[in-house]
């Protein structure tokens, strides 16, 4: 396995199921660095240990540090906005129109994806090296929450038509198990010309498979026998991840993939793409600020074989070595 130097120290959050999951996010950060053309792709492989490892921290401050305000910047409840055509634009227009209450029960995701931009930008042209890798990750973590269906809807666990634990199952279970399958190739990044209607075109992407999901998941509740729904513990007592969400059988979550006709991996490939899109856009419009002078040469040398070779894997659809042992 081959080691990258880290930036800064990494707060494991390990065996956590939330947002995208570990396995999620992570495997989102690290595509999207391959995705990346020269030479902005060396810069981000001289630090891909962090800046996947570091996918996973948002969620850190939401659930472990208890960070009020991280929560409501993974969400948006379109339901309770109306039409996006209504909407606010910047963050600080969204801020002045509702009310703190109001954001924190229905969430400002689109336009707190949009403020990281802005700053990652600025980060880009100042060549700041910390904080280009502190936010690039945290992008890659909203960029992922964005393409997750119920994160963009009321009925965010399924809770208003008794389908609870729905959203672990589909952005947790579903992955981990079959995950290792998907193809994680997606191509070279591109400059996006409008950043805040991209912004709006993911969510809006995303909303529109809301009921689909629901529906599919429905189907199977309806027909699968209870008792065999749910994973359960040595007791007998159907088990639980650490927040108290239901774990649903493998059977079950195996009929849902098969209902699902490959949502979730199409999801993570779209989040993949739109991340390297949103990290070569942000250094585009910085100016393309020469990063080479922010690593020592020893490092980026270090690193050339091994990026070759984890290209080369990518564009086989694959993250991982024939070993299975991950890089990272």
């Amino acid at each position: 396995m081959k080691k990258i130097i880290l930036l800064v120290g990494f707060v494991s959050i390990s065996s956590i199921l939330i947002s995208w999951g570990i396995f999620g996010h992570e495997h989102i950060n690290k595509a999207a660095v391959m995705a990346l053309p020269q030479p902005l792709q060396t810069f981000f492989y001289n630090h891909i240990d962090f800046v996947t490892q570091e996918s996973t921290v948002p969620d850190l401050r939401k659930y472990t540090l208890m960070d009020k305000s991280e929560n409501p910047r993974h969400f948006i409840d379109m339901e309770n906005f109306g039409s996006v055509d209504s909407l606010p634009k910047t963050l600080k227009e969204t801020k002045d129109k509702y009310d703190e209450k109001f954001l924190s029960q229905n969430g400002i995701l689109p336009w707190y994806m949009e403020d990281l931009m802005d700053k990652l930008t600025k980060s880009f042209k100042e060549k700041r090296k910390t904080e280009i890798l502190f936010i690039a990750a945290d992008l890659g973590h909203y960029i992922g929450d964005a393409h997750m269906p119920l994160h963009t809807s009321v009925n965010h666990d399924g809770q208003q038509t008794n389908q609870r634990g729905i959203h672990a199952l589909w952005e947790a279970q579903l992955p981990e198990m079959f995950g290792n399958n998907y193809n994680f190739y997606t191509g070279e990044a591109k400059f996006i010309p409008d950043i805040r209607k991209e912004i709006w075109r993911i969510i809006s992407s995303s909303h529109s498979l809301v009921d689909t999901l629901l529906a599919a998941d429905k189907k199977i509740r309806n027909k699968i026998p209870e008792d065999k729904m749910y994973r359960k513990d040595a007791n007998g007592t159907i088990a639980k991840n650490k927040f108290g969400s239901i774990i649903y059988s493998d059977d079950y979550v195996t009929q849902l993939n098969t209902a699902l006709k490959g949502m979730v991996e199409k999801q993570m490939r779209a989040s993949v793409s739109d991340l390297a899109n949103f990290w070569y856009t942000a250094w585009v419009n910085a100016g393309k600020p020469d990063l080479n002078t922010l690593d020592a040469p020893e490092v980026t040398k270090r690193n050339s074989q091994p990026l070759k070779e984890d290209v080369k894997l990518w564009k086989k659809g694959k993250l991982f070595g024939p070993d299975g042992e991950k890089d990272f």
